[in-house]
C-alpha cells in the first residue's frame, strides 16, 4: 500500500523553473528518476512538501567533447549502458551503467540522481573519483575530489542542481563490483582508471565515508601496472563498513580481489 505524506507534484520547465519552485517551497524534493527519493516517501522515511520534476528540464544526452565525454543529469542508466559514443570512448563506464541494479532500475534511474544522492554503494561515485570527472551545476564546476563529501553528502548547496558531468578519456578504465545478490548494489566496487597523470583507484560500497581513492593500491599500480602487483597491499578496514551483507575484513579482502580483476580487465 502506498501511504505517502501528502505533497504537491510539479514537471518543471527548465532548470531556473525548477530552482524558482525549490526555493519556493519549505522542504522541496527535485525528483531525478525517482528510484530512491520515492520508496523512502513511500514508507514514510522522508516527507516533501513539493516534488519538483527534472524529466522536462532539457538535462539528458550524452556528447563527446573530444578530451571527454558530457553526460546530462538526467540521462537514464539504460542510455548510458547503450551508448556507442560511450563505449568507444569510456567503455568502462558503459559497462559500469549495465550492472546498475535491474532492467527498471537502468530505465529509470539517471547519473545525475544517483551522484546527487551519494549512496555510499552507487556505483556512479567511484567513476567520477578514479576518472577525475567533474560535475556541473547550474551555479559552478565541481572537481569529483571536492564533490564527495561524505556518506550521503555532496558538496551540493541545498538549492543548487546538477546539470551534466564530464568525464575525461582515460587511457584505460574497468570497473568490476561485488555486488549483493538482492539489490545489486556494490557490496564492494573497485574502478582503476589509468591516465597520463597516473593510476587512479576509487572503491565503493565499502567505506564508512562513502566512495575513497585508495593510495596504497594506486601507488603499487604505478610501479606495476599489473594484478599481481597489489599482492600484499595493506587495506586497513578500520575505516571499512561492517553490516549483515558482509563484515570490514572480508570487505578489505574483496577491494583487493576487485582491484585484480579490474586491472585485468583494462
Amino acid at each position: 500500500d502506498i501511504n505517502m505524506y501528502a505533497t504537491t507534484y510539479i514537471k518543471a520547465k527548465d532548470v531556473a523553473d525548477a530552482v524558482s519552485h525549490l526555493n519556493e517551497s519549505d522542504e522541496g524534493k527535485l525528483l531525478a528518476g525517482g528510484q530512491t527519493p520515492i520508496p523512502t516517501l513511500k514508507q514514510r522515511l522522508a516527507s516533501s512538501d513539493r516534488l519538483i520534476d527534472l524529466t522536462d528540464a532539457g538535462l539528458s544526452g550524452i556528447s563527446d567533447e573530444g578530451s571527454s565525454m558530457r553526460i546530462g543529469a538526467m540521462t537514464r542508466h539504460v542510455e548510458v549502458e547503450t551508448s556507442d559514443l560511450v563505449k568507444k570512448a569510456i567503455p568502462a563506464l558503459a559497462t559500469l551503467a549495465s550492472g546498475i541494479g535491474d532492467r527498471q532500475v537502468r530505465n529509470c534511474g539517471t547519473i545525475g540522481g544517483s551522484v546527487a544522492n551519494n549512496d555510499p554503494s552507487a556505483c556512479y561515485p567511484s567513476a567520477l573519483l578514479a576518472l577525475g570527472a567533474t560535475v556541473h551545476t547550474d551555479k559552478r564546476d565541481i572537481a569529483a575530489g571536492d564533490y564527495f563529501t561524505g556518506m550521503f553528502e555532496t558538496a551540493l548547496d541545498e538549492d543548487e542542481v546538477i546539470t551534466a558531468v564530464n568525464f575525461p578519456k582515460p587511457e584505460a578504465a574497468s570497473y568490476v563490483k561485488f555486488p549483493n545478490p538482492a539489490s545489486r548494489y556494490a557490496m564492494v566496487g573497485v574502478f582503476v582508471a589509468k591516465t597520463s597523470s597516473g593510476v587512479a583507484v576509487a572503491v565503493t560500497g565499502a567505506g564508512q565515508d562513502g566512495v575513497f581513492r585508495h593510495d596504497g593500491l594506486e601507488a603499487a599500480l604505478n610501479g606495476s601496472f599489473s594484478a599481481d602487483s597489489v599482492d600484499g597491499v595493506a587495506v586497513d578496514d578500520s575505516v571499512l563498513m561492517s553490516d549483515m551483507h558482509a563484515s570490514a575484513d572480508y570487505r578489505a579482502h574483496l577491494i583487493t580481489q576487485m582491484t585484480k580483476r579490474a586491472v585485468a580487465t583494462c
